[in-house]
């Protein structure tokens, strides 16, 4: 995401949202939401690919940066307008009034990451992956490598991700545009690491991609650039597949007010993974769609041969999902295919506050901050048992009978079993009294889900970073109540009502039964204008019958 000036202030009035509405309605995207299929490709090459010296040596000499004034602060992130999710009437029939008994995660380590002092930029966007040995954080525009046995941070400082391209030109050199994004490649037992390059809301816009040479993440990067154009790729993710890195991105025009639509993209990995030059696939954006999460592989165990990445999304109704298929030929790309949507019919959720923003309170004189309801969070993790396959994945909603907190967190597991994905289980995790929201799921090698999430109240509880699960033997749709990682005991002030924008749950490739999760809360009593003095915390837990 870009970082917050005035100009934002002004493109993200009650105006330009009127604007959006129109311009998603022309496209025919309030009505229903088609997919995007067969054709409309779009073939990018890298505008500059090169091999970096080692990030342990760049960083010796790297200076942190950071914006300054209302420049630390992002663009508030794009959403669906009124009326883009149809709130079907009726209850939340999976609501969990009450918790499964707490018998089954023990705790590793539990270690605060990057804070503030170290990453200026803000809302920290805070997410991480476990690898072979190393655990990366990302965090306001800000990287940092630890042992994953110690917790002991390996650079010797946290540095600005576009050290990541110290030397190689351009935007992904002189910018941090933030929506940064890291993943383990277990496959290839190499990173990714990902930002956005821009100049504040102007274009050009690029792609920055970097893939490490080795396992270690402290070591020398195969980087990329890619050219999106006029056009802001708001909100990328991505995921690892054994044909290519996907990913999706919010596609609008700020100057012109203009939403395009979800975009899906997929990355020639081959290539990439050996420095090669590389080719970026895309399918045109349509406005029909939002938040498109590419899945992203867990275990060892590959897809079936030939399968597409599949994407899923909020259905245009708070009773459905959408799912859809990403074939990408990077021989001859116009055989590249983007189909469905598959409309997976899910128990109906409720929307947060009436689906508006900035709803969840903190205890005074917290103000009240973003669920980022609208759409689902990252990951969506996949996996393949053999018998069937698996995709968890978890957005905000709001509470059901028995709470009366703002924000609850609805969790999916999707299924295969040589056909379309279904929907096999869901359920509804709320507290009788605390907000809960900014959720990321994942899901072991024996079925285990676990999920972590931000946590408050509005009188009692600062916010903190809770996570829960669940084993295949408990009833369907229910999680264990919830751990506490860590405490909040300060909250935020006067922070443009901004938290998190998404956080991470990962799986440790190394007994593939580990999961670490990443998440922002604050510990110190902020004060001034901007209070935006977050900390991050970092914490590893396993079910102990999986072995």
């Amino acid at each position: 995401m870009i970082r917050l000036v005035l100009l934002m202030k002004q493109l993200w009035s009650q105006e330009f949202r009127v604007l959006l509405v129109a311009a998603l309605t022309l496209a025919g995207g309030l009505p229903a939401w088609a997919a995007n299929k067969d054709g409309n490709v779009q073939v990018t090459h890298d505008s500059k690919h090169d091999v970096s010296p080692p990030l342990r040596q760049m960083a010796l000499t790297a200076a942190l940066k950071g914006g300054e004034g209302l420049e630390k602060f992002e663009k508030e992130e794009l959403r669906p307008p009124k009326g883009y999710l149809t709130a079907v009437p009726g209850n939340d029939p999976v609501v969990q009034e009450r918790y499964l008994p707490q018998v089954a995660i023990k705790r590793g380590l539990s270690f605060d990451g990057i804070n503030h002092l170290e990453a200026p930029d803000f809302p920290p966007d805070t997410n991480g992956t476990v690898g072979a040995t190393q655990f990366v954080e990302q965090a306001g525009a800000a990287l940092q490598v630890y042992d994953k046995a110690t917790g002991k941070a390996l650079l010797p400082k946290p540095v600005a991700i576009d050290t990541l391209f110290q030397g190689f030109g351009g935007l992904c050199e002189t910018t941090n545009g933030g929506d940064s994004v890291v993943l383990w490649d277990k496959l290839a037992q190499q990173w990714f690491v990902s930002q956005l390059g821009d100049t504040q809301n102007n274009p050009p816009y690029f792609l920055c991609i970097a893939i490490s040479t080795t396992a270690d993440a402290t070591g020398s990067y195969y980087r990329y650039s890619f050219a999106a154009g006029q056009n802001l790729p708001d909100y990328p993710k991505y995921g690892v597949w054994p044909d290519a890195y996907y990913g999706s991105s919010n596609v609008f025009n700020l100057a012109l007010g203009k939403y395009y639509g979800a975009q899906p993209c997929a990355f020639d990995r081959a290539a990439m993974l050996a420095g090669q030059a590389a080719t970026m696939i895309c399918m045109t954006a349509n406005a029909a769609n939002f938040t498109l999460l590419p899945s992203d592989l867990d275990g060892q165990t590959l897809p079936p041969s030939g399968e597409p990445n599949h994407y899923v999304e909020l259905g245009s109704q708070t009773n459905e999902l959408n799912e859809f298929d990403f074939h990408v030929d990077f021989v001859n790309p116009q055989n590249s295919t983007f189909t469905g949507p598959n409309v997976i019919a899910v128990p109906n959720y409720l929307l947060p506050c009436n689906d508006g923003p900035r709803c969840v309170p903190q205890p005074s004189p917290g103000e009240n901050v973003d669920a980022l309801s609208g759409r689902l969070m990252f990951r969506l993790a996949y996996r393949n048992f053999g018998d069937h396959e698996s995709m968890v994945a978890t957005n905000a909603v709001a509470p059901g009978t028995g709470s009366t907190a703002a924000a609850a967190v609805r969790w999916y597991e999707l299924r295969s079993t040589g056909g379309a994905f279904s929907l096999y289980q869901s359920g509804t995790y709320q507290s009788a009294n605390d907000n809960l929201w900014m959720p990321s799921i994942a899901m072991d090698k024996d079925g285990d889900i676990a999920m972590g999430m931000s946590a408050d109240s509005a009188t009692s509880l600062d916010t903190s970073v809770w996570y829960t699960g669940r084993a295949p033997s408990d009833p369907l749709g229910q999680m264990e109540a919830p751990r506490v990682a860590v405490k909040g005991s300060a909250v935020q002030v006067n922070g443009s009502n901004r938290w998190g924008d998404y956080s991470s749950m990962s799986v440790d490739p190394s007994d593939d039964c580990t999961f670490w999760y990443t998440q922002e809360y604050y510990k110190s009593k902020v004060g001034g204008a901007e209070s935006n003095d977050f900390s991050t915390h970092i914490v590893s837990f396993r079910f102990p019958q999986c072995q």
